[in-house]
């Protein structure tokens, strides 16, 4: 046996003062790491606890609801804890944390536990997450799984237990943990799963609850409740070894018979569901929600949505268009001068396609591109009675390397000269292309970029027949933007939301900004009156004369047809609309009544939106002059020209020469402008005018 000497005994007492010392350094880190995370809690204070309710939609009476929630039927109800049955807490803290009193918001030996568990199986197959550490993660984070989300787990975490006691955690964890099939909370899912409030569950119905959050979508009862089944028996023996209840109460608890709720799978009409997706990329886009907030905040969100205009989009598109028909529509309705949206529809069925065909889609916008060409031309010289010559021609482009040859529909041609006022109005396709030859193809790119055009835009000859694809979004804004006298709109959606405190977080802003020359977006608008007046009727028909003895205001707008494509848009100064018809797989349309939609459910929706509204004419901007011209050459009219029609120009660009066409004898006849107010019958268009 070795001798105990002096020296051993030195070095030995060396050892112990140096692990004495470690320890003690270690316990002054350890107290100090404990008093810094106090330290932290306390000082960035209280987190907020409470999910109020579920964020609720409201149209633009603030009283009507459009939506129950934002996120598919999901459903929060805040319940103090003394309104939820014992048995619901003694089960969950049994199944979820059995020591949630005993712990500061971590269990060690729990997390030591995993760790050992997950080592030995070489997975990921033990949680240790505290009851704590579970509500931060549903309150302020996301679920992802990376060591910063772990982190400010951990710190929310230290957040709750240093400002909250035990009961009020436990009580935010129960009204916000997920359930299943949209149901946020103890409440919601009693509700949901048995038809009865949270203070009224049984033994058996706790235990079945309690079972689910693990996994919602596998636990569920009514995915497969055989695994719930099981999942429950575990909750009750859990319950069993925490001796809160006797085996007996396991047994009997199990073998009694659930009954659940079922009224749930009649599912309730939604009003606008494609309008409140638009909802909700605004409140992360534009009010700059993150999607936690929006889905935990309790919100009130008052939107632009007018219900009675929403349902006769519905009725009309849902009346107009073939049943059995696959073709698809898109309708997009807002006021020009504030840009609030009335009324969307971005499908025939948001059940089976929720792909919002307004905000998402880009499809060709055919001849409803032609008013942005126009307004380029009128600010380049053209004037509406500015004439070209209408015949088929070729166009050589890219220095010569390529020709462009474009058709007028049905190859009618005139064949003879005519005036921008007819080209729009006919939607000659030679003059379009002659003017933005002219005028150079880019300009019109840049035209339309300044018009709000957020998609790529080619710049070739064919451009000038819309054959780049745009949103609907973007045409109806930039139709707007002309009602609005070259104003800026943009679109919105949401009035103003209140967070859960009932304090007002965001309210909108309407920002004016004079994009175009507000003469030539007028006379722009004012060329765009003329697809509905028979007096430009030349060699075919105006394209709005199939509804325009239906029309019982005077309307400016422009339709447009390609072989994928149907568009019609047009506006008033309170209103302006457009509506897309076409199918999703780029089939053709093919069937002439399928083309005939977009107008037909426009001009309804139009006439009955505006029904009860007065009517307001647009007022004609400083620097734009009215004249009574000849349609048919654009001269200034006399009284023998029966067909006068009142046409606006730029001042200074208004034509001077008299028409001599109709003259008696064929004698030229010099008539002072006073004069023209004494020309007979002018027609329901110009009596309309008056508002002009």
């Amino acid at each position: 046996m070795e001798l105990i000497t002096q020296e051993n005994l030195d070095k030995t007492r060396r050892w112990l003062r140096a692990i004495l010392v470690i320890g003690m350094i270690l316990l002054i880190l350890f107290i100090i790491f404990i008093a810094g995370l106090i330290t932290y809690g306390k000082a960035k204070g209280p987190p907020p606890l409470a999910v109020p309710q579920t964020t609720i939609f409201y149209a633009q009476d603030g009283k009507t609801i459009i939506g129950e929630s934002i996120h598919n039927g999901e459903n929060r109800y805040w319940m103090p804890l003394s309104e939820i049955s014992q048995e619901v807490i003694e089960a969950t803290i049994s199944i979820e944390d059995r020591k949630f009193y005993n712990h500061y918001g971590f269990d060690v030996k729990r997390i030591v536990g995993a760790i050992i568990a997950d080592i030995k199986a070489m997975a990921k197959v033990q949680g240790a997450s505290t009851i704590s550490q579970q509500y931060a993660r549903n309150l302020f984070l996301e679920h992802d799984k990376t060591w910063k989300r772990k982190f400010d787990e951990a710190l929310y975490t230290v957040r709750l237990e240093t400002n909250y006691n035990k009961d009020e955690i436990l009580e935010g964890y129960l009204n916000t943990i997920y359930y299943g099939h949209g149901a946020y909370g103890i409440e919601a899912a009693a509700n949901y799963y048995f038809n009865k409030h949270a203070k009224d569950l049984t033994l058996e119905e706790a235990a079945m609850l309690a079972g689910i959050p693990k996994a919602p979508s596998y636990y569920s009862p009514f995915n497969d409740e055989q695994k719930a089944k099981t999942r429950q028996k575990i909750v009750l023996q859990s319950m069993e070894n925490n001796n809160l209840i006797t085996e007996a109460e396991v047994n009997k608890a199990f073998e009694t018979p659930l009954q659940f709720n079922t009224d749930h799978d009649i599912t309730h009409k939604q009003i606008a569901p494609y309008f409140q997706d638009a909802v909700k990329l605004a409140l992360k886009d534009v009010v700059k929600l993150d999607e936690r907030t929006i889905e935990l905040g309790g919100l009130r969100v008052y939107t632009t949505l007018d219900p009675t205009a929403q349902e006769i989009a519905e009725t009309n598109i849902a009346n107009i268009i073939n049943p059995k028909s696959e073709i698809q529509v898109a309708l997009m309705s807002m006021e020009p001068k504030t840009g609030k949206v009335r009324a969307l529809v971005g499908g025939r069925d948001y059940i089976k396609s929720p792909f919002n065909r307004v905000t998402q889609a880009e499809r060709m916008p055919g001849s409803t591109f032609k008013p942005f060409l126009f307004y380029a031309a009128l600010e380049n010289g053209f004037t509406p009675s500015t004439k070209m010559r209408s015949e088929p021609m070729n166009f050589p482009y890219d220095e010569g390397r390529a020709v462009y040859r474009p058709d007028n529909y049905n190859n009618y041609y005139a064949n003879d000269f005519i005036t921008m006022a007819q080209a729009l109005a006919l939607s000659d396709n030679i003059y379009a292309v002659k003017t933005h030859m002219f005028l150079g193809v880019n300009k019109l790119v840049e035209t339309a970029k300044q018009l709000g055009i957020t998609s790529d835009l080619t710049a070739v000859p064919s451009l000038a027949l819309g054959t780049s694809s745009v949103k609907m979004m973007d045409m109806v804004k930039a139709y707007g933007m002309i009602a609005n006298g070259g104003i800026s709109v943009t679109p919105i959606f949401i009035e103003k939301v209140v967070n859960h405190k009932g304090e007002v977080i965001y309210r909108s802003k309407r920002e004016k900004e004079q994009v175009l020359d507000p003469a030539l977006a007028f006379v722009t608008a004012h060329l765009m009156t003329g697809m509905f007046d028979k007096k430009l009727n030349s060699y075919t028909s105006v394209t709005g004369q199939s509804i325009a003895n239906g029309l019982t205001r005077l309307y400016a707008g422009k339709s447009g047809t390609t072989k994928t494509d149907s568009w019609m848009i047009g506006f008033t100064p309170q209103l302006v609309t457009g509506v897309w018809i076409g199918y999703d797989r780029d089939e053709t349309i093919d069937i002439v009544a399928e083309r005939a939609y977009a107008k037909r459910i426009w001009a309804k929706y139009m006439e009955e939106a505006l029904q009860d509204k007065p009517f307001v004419g647009f007022k004609p901007p400083k620097g734009v002059v009215p004249a009574y011209v000849d349609p048919a050459n654009g001269l200034l009219a006399t009284s023998d020209c029966k067909n006068a029609r009142l046409t606006y120009f730029v001042e200074g660009t208004e034509p001077t020469e008299y028409c001599s066409v109709h003259l008696p004898n064929g004698e030229e006849k010099h008539e002072e402008k006073e004069g023209l107010e004494e020309q007979p019958d002018k027609g329901w268009f110009e009596r309309i005018f008056k508002w002009w």
